[in-house]
């Protein structure tokens, strides 16, 4: 039996799919869905175009998604066509968010396919300790909270950082530590796992007066122990 990993490249799903692969759902195939709405609730958005980088790095089949609208029911009839198309029961990496997981087993029921989620109703600070503990580099890619200053953006989500994040949660109600409630999103360039770390060619910040998002124009791979290899613009498959 494979499986097939609902990816956004963030923390979350690609630790999920790691944690499938290593309790007996072995992954074989990473799946992106790319909405056009920056803001879906849904779905991650920054950055999209990097999981097939990682799913290089990760030596995995990697297929994109396309969300055709804004609306709920676009979203959910693309999440429904990613999940028709695998293969096997589908990991994805919710951890608390109602609205995900009630969309995800809805998909799941109409297609005939098992959904597993490792992740979910875990502590979140327990979740990112170990996300850290298993040697995941993650980088804050957006930020959409108050506390969260702009010059966060491309920080590595460290033991510091975490312990930072779990104080401004216990006093701002609007940082969840694990960025559930879309206070941040992440981007994970390297881990264990993979062959090859992402390393970025150019990037741009984009502000607006409540966001702040590093989007990476075009980034390539690295083997593990390697000066370096010829930059490679990411590009959707």
């Amino acid at each position: 039996m494979t499986t097939t990993a609902l990816v956004s490249g963030g923390k979350d799903s690609i630790y999920a799919a790691y944690l499938g692969d290593t309790q007996g759902w072995p992954v074989d195939e990473l799946v992106t869905l790319k909405p056009v709405d920056p803001d879906s609730m849904m779905f991650h958005t920054p950055n999209l175009d990097l999981v097939a980088l990682q799913a290089a790095a990760w030596g995995k089949r990697h297929r994109t998604v396309p969300v055709a609208g804004a609306t709920e029911e676009a979203e959910q009839a693309a999440l429904e066509s990613a999940i028709a198309g695998a293969h096997g029961p589908v990991v994805a990496g919710a951890i608390e968010s109602s609205y995900q997981w009630a969309r995800l087993l809805r998909a799941g029921d109409r297609v005939g396919r098992r959904i597993y989620t490792p992740l979910w109703r875990k502590d979140p600070g327990r979740v990112v300790r170990e996300e850290i503990a298993a040697g995941l580099d993650i980088r804050l890619v957006h930020l959409a909270a108050e506390p969260l200053a702009p010059e966060l953006l491309g920080r590595r989500l460290d033991r510091t950082l975490l312990e930072e994040l779990e104080r401004l949660s216990r006093t701002v109600r609007r940082v969840h530590v694990a960025g559930e409630g879309g206070e941040f999103e992440t981007l994970v360039v390297d881990a264990p796992f993979f062959s090859s770390r992402l390393e970025f060619d150019r990037t741009e910040t984009v502000r607006t007066p409540s966001t702040a998002r590093l989007v990476v124009r075009a980034a390539h791979l690295v083997a593990h122990g390697a000066q370096g290899t010829a930059p490679v613009r990411p590009r959707p498959r």
